[in-house]
């Protein structure tokens, strides 16, 4: 065999090594490419497991909160609508504080009412849902003193105070103070008063 041909044969077979070389590199390129992609998406599965996780937990976490709200709001907030008891209330409370009274309204009902939008027969008539706690509605209710016979301002804020610790006219949402004419340490008075009711 002479030199020329060794020549052409070693050229060759360092030229198919060559080429062996950057097929396999090729080869284990698209390889490790490849298990880069599965195990980036192992990742991403994983994060949003552990992110449905998290999600599931605070879940829980509100179902057991709202939960003991729920039970609050059955114990705490009446479940009818008697306005003859929450008359006696207000009358009560306001006798204890020396406020004369000359009249306590509810709203028009659509009780036994027919046609669109009426309730009829229905217990939810005069209520309308509470903003922000799910099965529980007000009845809003008008208070009015005796103006013919006004009363001090202290006594007006004790009756305010009363009122509000009462689990059945625990929210005055709007009142009208008008002072006396004669006496302005006198004054009289016009308050909405929201009753809370778990029907």
């Amino acid at each position: 065999m002479n030199s020329k041909r060794m020549y052409y044969i070693l050229s060759g077979l360092l030229g198919l090594t060559v080429l062996g070389f950057i097929g396999g590199a090729y080869g284990i390129s698209t390889i490790l490419q490849s298990q880069s992609k599965s195990v980036i998406d192992a990742r991403s599965k994983m994060a949003s497991l552990e992110q449905q996780q998290i999600q599931l937990s605070v879940a829980k976490a509100s179902i057991t909160k709202y939960q003991d709200v729920g039970e609050i709001a059955k114990n705490v907030v009446p479940q009818d609508k008697d306005q003859a008891q929450a008359i006696r209330e207000i009358v009560n409370i306001a006798a204890a504080n020396g406020v004369n009274l000359a009249s306590i309204t509810f709203p028009s009902s659509t009780l036994g009412a027919t046609g669109a939008g009426a309730n009829a027969g229905s217990k939810l008539s005069q209520l309308k849902p509470a903003a922000g706690i799910g099965g529980v509605y007000t009845l809003q209710l008008t208070v009015q003193s005796n103006s013919a016979k006004p009363i001090p301002y202290a006594k007006y804020v004790e009756f305010l105070s009363a009122l509000e610790r009462n689990r059945r006219t625990a929210l005055v949402s709007g009142m009208t103070v008008q002072p006396d004419s004669k006496d302005p340490s006198l004054v009289s008075f016009i308050l909405t008063i929201d009753e809370y009711i778990k029907p």
